[in-house]
């Protein structure tokens, strides 16, 4: 039997009547990818040279097919394979607090509060896996989170397959619906790359690369 990685990591707040706002996280909220920055960190310099030097077939085979979920399931399966969710947990942590201050950008952190000030329920939607971003979504009193969810083994350790798709793209429109129904009104979305277009074209107020501020 395997288990996906989010549940107890993030707690969702329920929505009742509240506007639903979605945010993308890397690049939007914070100003580099973070979950490439979050393996690298804990790999170390060498570490991070070898495993590269490790997946590199993987690496080439997405110069052809552009498979964003199976390099990044290559990129797991060698950096974080056979770690046990309660340290990854805790790695995540870790690095949620040494990297906070140089990674969010201001500007982002202005308009979540804003529309937190207002009520929203503020939902991260990240094809960053769930479990490394729910250190930042606690941080922020996030009311809701989704991303690509890593898949356990029976000893609950990492084991480099993903429950269900990358979330990017359509499956983040996927995903909403998923979770707050399929008629539910998205009230705006923030976003940086191609992979937002579809998440931003759903929502009435669209914001694009709108955050530009650095720490």
């Amino acid at each position: 039997m395997s288990d996906m990685g989010a549940a107890s990591s993030f707690r969702q707040s329920p929505v009742g009547e509240r506007p639903i706002v979605a945010f993308d996280f890397d690049g939007t909220l914070t100003i580099r990818d973070s979950f490439t920055a979050f393996m690298r960190d804990r790999a170390g310099p060498m570490g991070w040279a070898t495993g590269l030097a490790r997946i590199s077939p993987a690496l080439l085979a997405y110069l052809g097919d552009r498979d964003r979920g199976r390099i990044k399931a290559a990129s797991v399966k060698q950096f974080l394979g056979g770690l046990s969710r309660q340290e990854l947990e805790a790695e995540a942590d870790r690095f949620a607090d040494k990297v906070w201050d140089r990674f969010m950008r201001p500007d982002a952190l202005a308009c979540w509060k804003a529309w937190g000030d207002k009520g929203a329920h503020r939902v991260i939607v990240t094809a960053s896996p769930e479990i490394t971003v729910a250190p930042f979504a606690r941080r922020l009193g996030a009311e809701g989170l989704l991303g690509t969810r890593m898949v356990f083994d029976t000893q609950d350790r990492v084991t480099g397959v993903f429950d269900g798709e990358n979330c990017r793209g359509e499956e983040k429109v996927r995903r909403l619906r998923a979770a707050y129904g399929p008629n539910m009104v998205l009230t705006a979305a923030y976003g940086d790359t191609s992979g937002d277009t579809e998440m931003i074209a759903f929502a009435q107020e669209k914001g694009f690369r709108v955050f530009h501020g650095r720490p």
